[in-house]
């Protein structure tokens, strides 16, 4: 049984790699952590096909574990009625209040803890390996807390597992729970160990050039941030910081250019985004990133890998979406723009 971890780069083609994979003779379980990533396989899917083959069963993350998970191992005892996204907030809890509230929701960041504490964990590998030859777990990256603990349970599975993500677009958690896994996003190598001590093949070979950022892009990331990240292109793109503010309002005026800032970015108007919201998003050429205080701080110090890790990879999300150039625009230069 092939037992992978895919370590990928942006734009290399994570989700293309995947469908690439699938036919209509053998069963798939693909799971993915956002609804907008389940959107984007599900069209990517159908386009592959024409249609959705019943062979392929694509689910959201949480759904996956509520609904082929819990219900069919615990729901005639638990009786739960959905998932409740916001943790547990009495610390005192004891028995099921610590997993159900008190609407007879199960809390999401203890559901793969209750699965694993209510020992159906082996009916649960039972029911992948009966129905599926194929598992490939997407977005690999932001599973945290018990969910990824859960995560090594199901690389357990009598079934070919495969896991696709990029540990440097870690900007988003499955959930949290006190100290639980917390540190571990805190190192790359121990991350890549956590899998190679259970016999996972970590592969950081396939997918480590990019289609989407030319050699001028992720020359910069390899450098600037300290995440080596390869080109498949041979052109050449800009990277411009702005000073003068009559640029910085041509820029901000030009409906082409995405406006990337680092949070906030409903308070302005026109074409923007928040850094991290564009992971996934492969549209834009242009891109101007808004940089804010602190990063526009390390910038001029010739110190961005001092970002925290959290702001670092935003920042390397919101640069990794251009497939053209890039430009650099202190906040300061937007402050008329904002809104109250």
């Amino acid at each position: 049984m092939d037992k992978s971890v895919i370590l990928a780069v942006a734009g290399s083609g994570k989700t293309t790699h995947l469908v690439k994979k699938l036919d209509t003779e053998k069963r798939f379980l693909i799971i993915t952590y956002t609804i907008n990533n389940v959107s984007n396989l599900k069209s990517r899917i159908a386009e592959k096909f024409q249609c959705l083959p019943q062979n392929i069963y694509l689910v959201s993350y949480f759904n996956f574990l509520y609904s082929f998970c819990y219900k069919p191992t615990l729901h005639y005892k638990v009786r739960a009625s959905g998932i409740n996204f916001e943790p547990c907030k009495n610390r005192f809890a004891i028995g099921i209040n610590r997993y159900r509230d008190p609407g007879f929701r199960l809390y999401s960041n203890r559901l793969a803890k209750f699965l694993d504490e209510q020992g159906v964990m082996g009916e649960v590998l039972q029911r992948i390996s009966k129905y599926f030859d194929y598992v490939f777990i997407d977005e690999v990256q932001d599973f945290a807390g018990h969910d990824f603990n859960f995560l090594k349970n199901i690389l357990a599975a009598d079934a070919n597992v495969i896991c696709v993500g990029d540990y440097f677009q870690h900007t988003f958690d499955t959930s949290r729970d006190g100290a639980v896994n917390r540190s571990l996003h805190d190192d790359f190598a121990s991350y890549k160990k956590q899998f190679t001590k259970i016999g996972v093949t970590v592969d950081e070979e396939t997918l480590k050039k990019s289609h989407r950022c030319s050699p001028s892009v992720c020359n910069y990331v390899s450098d600037k941030l300290g995440i080596e990240i390869l080109s498949n292109r041979t052109d050449e793109t800009a990277i411009s910081f702005i000073e003068e503010q009559s640029d910085a309002d041509d820029i901000f005026s030009a409906d082409g250019i995405v406006k990337l800032f680092y949070k906030d970015r409903a308070k302005y108007s026109g074409h923007t985004r928040n850094w991290g919201e564009t992971k996934g998003e492969d549209r834009y050429e242009d891109v101007c990133i808004v940089l804010n205080p602190t990063t526009l701080k390390n910038y001029k110090a010739n110190n961005l890998t001092n970002l925290n890790p959290q702001t670092r990879n935003k920042f390397y999300v919101a640069l990794t979406r251009a497939k053209g150039n890039v430009y650099f625009v202190p906040e300061t230069l937007y402050k008329e723009y904002k809104s109250p």
